[in-house]
C-alpha cells in the first residue's frame, strides 16, 4: 500500500510539535504587516508580535496559499510514490481551497499513479485540526485513503468553531463591520459571538455585553449542540489571540461543565487574528449541530 502524506494550511493553528510529530504537510497561507509579507517557514513573526503589531496600529492583510509552492511540494511526495489527502481551509472563508484543488489536478496528471484527495472542511483552524486527527488515526489503522477520506467527510457537519472577539475595531479593519456599528459597539461593551456555518463561512450568532457573558455564552452554546458527542471528543480546542489568561477561563468552565481533560490550547494564527485582532478567543469541539 502506499503511504498516505496528510497535508493542510497553515491556519489550521496546529502547534508545531504536533505537526512535525505526525508529519503533516503545510502549505502556508500568507500574511502582512503593513507592506512586508509573512507565511514561509524561516519569514514568520510569533503570535505575540504579530498582535503587537495590531495594537499598535499597524495594517495587516492575508494571503491565500501560492499556486507554485502547492505544485512543488505536492509534486515531490508524488515522485517519492506517497498519496495525499489534504484537508484544506473553509471555501467560504478563502480562495486557498481552489488553488488546492487545481494543483492536486494538475499533478495527477502528470503522475496518474498518485492519488491527491482534498476535502473542503467548511471550517477553520483547530476545527481542521479535528480531521487532521481523525485522519492521522486512521492512517495508523491501515485505512484505505479513499476509507479515511468518507470518514472524515462525514465529520463535517459536525465540527463547532466558535469565536469571540475584544475589540469591534478590528473587525471593522478588516471590513466585516462598519464604523460607526464598532463605534457604538465599544461604548456599550458589546461582545459578538460568531460561528462557522454549514456554508463554511464566519457569522454572528449572539451579541452580548461584557467579556465574561461572551466567554459564558460560547460554553452555554457548547451545552445546546454537543448531543450525542458528549463522551466522543477527540478533543477540546481552546484559542487565544495573546489572551491566554481569559482562555484559562474558557478552559475552567468547560472542565467544569463538561468534565473534559483532553485540552489543545494554541493561538489564534494570523489567518482569522488578522481580522479579529488581539483578544480573541475560541471554541472548538464536536457536536449535533453546528
Amino acid at each position: 500500500m502506499r503511504e498516505i502524506v496528510v497535508s493542510t494550511e497553515s491556519n489550521s493553528d496546529l502547534s508545531q510539535d504536533f505537526i512535525k510529530k505526525n508529519g503533516v504537510l503545510v502549505i502556508p497561507h500568507y500574511y502582512s504587516v503593513e507592506e512586508t509579507m509573512y507565511g514561509e517557514e524561516g519569514n514568520q513573526l510569533s503570535y505575540k508580535e504579530f498582535y503587537d503589531e495590531m495594537r499598535a496600529g499597524k495594517k495587516v492583510g492575508t494571503a491565500a496559499s501560492n499556486p507554485a509552492v502547492i505544485l512543488d511540494k505536492f509534486t515531490e511526495l508524488a515522485k517519492e510514490g506517497k498519496d495525499i489527502l489534504h484537508i484544506s481551509f473553509s471555501s467560504g472563508l478563502s480562495c486557498g481551497y481552489q488553488n488546492i484543488v487545481n494543483g492536486a489536478k494538475e499533478v495527477m496528471e502528470s503522475y496518474p499513479d498518485c492519488k491527491i484527495i482534498v476535502i473542503d472542511t467548511l471550517s477553520a483552524s483547530l476545527g481542521e485540526g479535528l480531521m487532521i486527527k481523525l485522519a492521522l488515526d486512521r492512517i495508523k489503522e491501515g485505512k484505505t485513503i479513499e476509507e479515511i477520506a468518507e470518514e472524515v467527510k462525514s465529520l463535517i457537519p459536525h465540527i463547532c468553531v466558535q469565536f469571540t472577539v475584544d475589540d469591534l475595531d478590528y473587525l471593522y479593519r478588516g471590513g466585516r463591520l462598519s464604523k460607526t456599528s464598532a463605534v457604538i459597539g465599544n461604548f456599550i461593551n458589546l461582545k459578538p459571538v460568531l460561528h462557522i456555518d454549514n456554508e463554511g463561512k464566519l457569522v454572528p450568532v449572539a451579541k452580548v455585553r461584557g467579556r465574561k457573558k461572551s466567554i459564558a455564552t460560547m460554553v452555554d452554546n457548547m451545552a445546546a449542540s454537543v448531543g450525542s458527542f458528549r463522551d466522543r471528543q477527540m478533543f477540546i480546542g481552546i484559542l487565544n489571540g495573546d489572551c491566554e489568561e481569559d482562555a484559562m477561563l474558557i478552559k475552567e468552565l468547560v472542565e467544569e461543565k463538561f468534565g473534559y481533560k483532553d485540552i489543545m490550547f494554541e493561538p489564534v494564527g494570523p489567518s482569522i487574528g488578522a481580522h479579529s485582532g488581539p483578544g480573541t478567543l475560541g471554541l472548538v469541539f464536536l457536536g449535533d449541530i453546528r
